[in-house]
């Protein structure tokens, strides 16, 4: 293997910096503060590909890339495949599996990583997505399969956290994620990295990991670094900052936004510069609306357009890769108007940059977006003005008046915003809810409540006044009871009072939003609380979207449907069984072998598993509770009263019959065997687990669903009556495992003639092996089933 400093040449076309070859020939660190646009991205991604490519025990198979905005994530999705198709060539030479690159940000989430946990990958995507996941209540996904991806992003990870300074309420969660991996046991080692151009280690002092800190490594640029010619001419770029004499007022923003908006707009368009860009950032989506407007009433010759998260993925996308487009020296040039959107990790610069008052650290970045590269320094230099806000007002702003009040202090008297010549990064952490372990661990049982509900994440991922849900537009006129699941194209993220403002304004027209119910598998009318990870439909006729200002609930003019092209798995129901559903017919005990070989492929390939024997015994039973009769009934297309007397015991087929008992689930017949079966042979409890769990449906609890109705005066739970009997099952290789009837005493708490209660046992394995092993454990039986499927459909196994 070549050295890493030619590696790095060939891969990215130019000389590392020294802090890059810090990244690749030294050990991780775990903070990454360098400058705006010195390639932290390509330092860190490309000395990743250079660890795997040699092996490094200390480089985690996958890297999360886990970004505070959607706008950044299918930029550095481009970058990371260009540096993995560079490096393709060193992957075929090693006989190494080439690593795959992934998005997941709302309305576009790539699953197909995790058929592959033992392949390295590179995971992009937005806080949201991603920490959503990483506490076991994915956003936009079905909730059974929650504990898949909580595995694979604690065991084997690297994370990434970028641009911390805009994480909110995600960085002591992120803090607080990596000490539970260092408290609890992991079964592949995982580690974290916090980047950014204006970071303070005291922003992860958090409860748990603050004892950690105190040996984290902090890479900076050396002083000999900072004096080199491309840093010194980024860092010295002239900037000069000055005032705006448009000021946000309480009276001007509450009575009327078209006050400030055209004020604003009539002092933007003088100072813009014909062939170069004017960059505006304001703190709100609706006043970007606004001045846009009030701008295009001008009808000014420069390009406009807006730039913020609530558009659709393709309107986002067009918007996205006309950011970072040159305009025409000879040109009329353009003004963008943007939000926070693009405060950190685009590649863009601008001529003349108007910001409103934002955080210090928000404000450093905003000012990396002028200048950016000194491509203004022979022409004059560019221009920064600040907007600040009526003082003591109550403005709607994400940011707190302390924090707006400490970053106006540091601007007075402040006439350039070069970096160089602006202060040091000295804001405190924001007060934000702090995830505990307890808490943490509470999360590992994904049923909800008997009322429904799940615990609440979102004070965790996001600041109390960011919280998002997504919307999506269909033409109802045909009714709303044939509509599909959302594909990514459809969906818009909105905030809480966004998506409240359009649901009250369209119930005057008499139209509603919709929701999916997962439980029956059907939309009804939203008539709850609004909370973040919802998906609602509206009819088209609702209006409040466009392609040019995205999601605006004021807009009244009905929304272009998307056309239908990918799909989403987030509609599958508790008693769906689907993966039972093939072209042809499986038996039952073909399956059972196939999943128990793929099982021992699985573990073979992750280099061996401690559980190994376990897991295996698992995959063999695991679709045992198949041969019940109202399973078979469904695979025989026929009545209960004759499923007996079919032949043979079919684990999948073509039928699309739904189960004559609501809420059937086999793994728990399953379990409920094996239980019977097992006695006291060694893992008993682990290997019930494992079965009960391989569909994400029967995991921690065992009880009925709210709704389900069973024989008077006998127990039951998710389909499976007390005294339920099992036929005799001989296995390919000759085991036989002899009919059994079925008992719930686990139902009950405390010790009953099965021993001690499904809870009790549960809460036993998880003070054992921790919430990030028995996730990979339940995991891996989980992928080693989809595969044998997948070779089964495919008529291979």
């Amino acid at each position: 293997m070549e050295s890493y400093k030619d590696f790095f040449l060939k891969v990215k076309g130019k000389d590392a910096f020294p802090f890059q070859m810090d990244l690749g020939e030294q050990p991780w660190p775990e903070l990454l503060e360098i400058p705006t646009g010195l390639g932290k991205t390509a330092g860190v991604v490309i000395a990743w590909i250079y660890k795997i490519l040699q092996q490094d025990s200390q480089t985690p198979r996958r890297m999360i890339w886990c970004l505070p905005m959607r706008v950044l994530v299918e930029q550095t999705k481009s970058n990371v495949e260009v540096w993995i198709k560079k490096s393709e060539s060193y992957f075929v030479q090693l006989g190494l599996s080439i690593p795959t690159v992934h998005v997941l940000m709302g309305g576009d989430v790539d699953d197909s990583w995790v058929m592959n946990p033992e392949q390295p990958a590179i995971l992009i995507g937005t806080q949201d997505m991603l920490l959503s996941r990483a506490l076991m209540r994915g956003y936009g996904m079905s909730r059974y399969q929650w504990p898949v991806h909580f595995s694979l992003l604690h065991n084997d990870t690297f994370w990434i956290y970028d641009e911390i300074q805009l994480m909110g309420a995600g960085l002591p969660t992120s803090a607080q994620l990596e000490a539970f991996r260092r408290i609890y046991s992991v079964a592949r080692a995982s580690r974290s990295l916090w980047v950014s151009a204006t970071l303070n280690p005291d922003w992860l002092a958090t409860v748990d990991m603050r004892p950690y800190l105190v040996k984290a490594r902090h890479l900076k640029l050396t002083t000999d670094e900072e004096g080199s010619a491309p840093v010194k001419t980024r860092r010295a770029a002239v900037k000069r900052l000055k005032k705006a004499t448009t000021i946000l007022t309480a009276d001007n923003h509450k009575q009327s936004a078209r006050v400030y908006a055209e004020t604003l707009a009539q002092e933007i368009l003088p100072r813009h510069v014909g062939g170069t860009t004017t960059l505006v950032v304001l703190n709100m989506v609706e006043r970007v609306q606004s001045v846009l407007e009030a701008i295009d009433r001008m009808k000014p010759a420069a390009e406009t357009f807006a730039v913020h998260s609530r558009f659709r993925p393709d309107d986002r996308k067009r918007l996205n890769q006309k950011l970072s487009d040159i305009p025409d020296e000879k040109g009329p040039g353009r003004i963008i108007v943007a939000t926070q959107a693009v405060e950190a990790g685009v590649d863009m610069t601008s001529r003349v940059l108007f910001t409103e008052l934002a955080p210090w650290s928000s404000l450093v970045q905003r000012f990396g977006r002028c200048n950016r590269y000194g491509e203004s320094n022979d022409s004059g230099g560019a221009d920064v003005f600040w907007i600040d806000f009526e003082p003591d007002a109550k403005l709607e702003s994400p940011y707190d008046a302390a924090t707006i009040a400490a970053a106006r202090a540091k601007l007075d008297g402040l006439e350039s915003a070069s970096a160089a010549d602006l202060p040091t990064i000295d804001t405190a952490a924001s007060l934000c809810p702090v995830l505990r372990a307890k808490d943490f661990r509470d999360l590992f049982n994904t049923d909800p409540d008997l009322t429904g509900f799940d615990v609440d994440v979102s004070p965790y991922i996001r600041d109390a006044d960011d919280f998002d849900i997504q919307l999506f537009w269909r033409d109802l006129a045909q009714g709303v009871d044939e509509q599909s699941q959302p594909t990514r194209e459809e969906l818009c993220r909105a905030s809480i009072g966004q998506a409240k403002a359009l649901i009250d304004r369209i119930r005057k027209q008499e139209l509603r939003a919709y929701r999916w119910d997962s439980l029956d598998g059907k939309w009804r009318t939203f008539q709850g609380n609004l909370r973040p990870g919802l998906v609602l439909m509206f009819d088209v006729k609702a209006g409040g979207y466009s392609e040019r200002f995205g999601l605006m609930t004021s807009l009244k003019k009905p929304v272009d449907v998307v056309a239908l092209n990918s799909d989403n798995d987030s509609s599958e129901t508790l008693g769906a069984d689907w993966r039972s559903r093939l072209a042809g017919n499986v038996e039952l005990t073909h399956h059972l072998g196939d999943v128990e070989a793929a099982a021992a492929r699985l573990c073979e390939s992750l280099d061996g598993i401690e559980e190994q024997t376990a897991l295996l015994r698992a995959s063999r039973w695991h679709d045992v509770g198949k041969s019940h009769v109202v399973f078979q009934a469904t695979m025989h297309d026929c009545p209960l009263a004759e499923a007996p007397d079919k032949t043979p015991l079919l684990a999948k087929s073509s039928s699309c019959r739904r189960h004559q008992r609501k809420y059937f689930r086999h793994e728990l017949a399953s379990m409920l065997a094996w239980l019977e079966q097992a006695k006291n042979e060694e893992n008993t409890d682990l290997i019930a687990y494992l079965i009960a769990a391989h569909h994400g449906k029967v995991r921690l609890s065992l009880r009925a669903i709210p709704e389900e109705k069973g024989p008077d005066g006998q127990r039951f739970a998710r389909g499976v009556w007390e005294g339920d009997e099992l036929p005799k099952v001989v296995m390919e290789d000759g085991e036989t495992i002899p009919a059994i009837r079925l008992r719930l005493d686990l139902m009950e708490l405390g010790e009953g003639e099965m021993g001690p209660s499904w809870t009790a046992r549960t809460q036993q394995l998880l003070d054992t092996y921790g919430p990030f092993r028995l996730a990979w454990l339940e995991t891996l039986v989980r992928i080693a089933d989809w595969r044998a499927s997948g070779a089964e459909q495919e008529g291979q196994a």
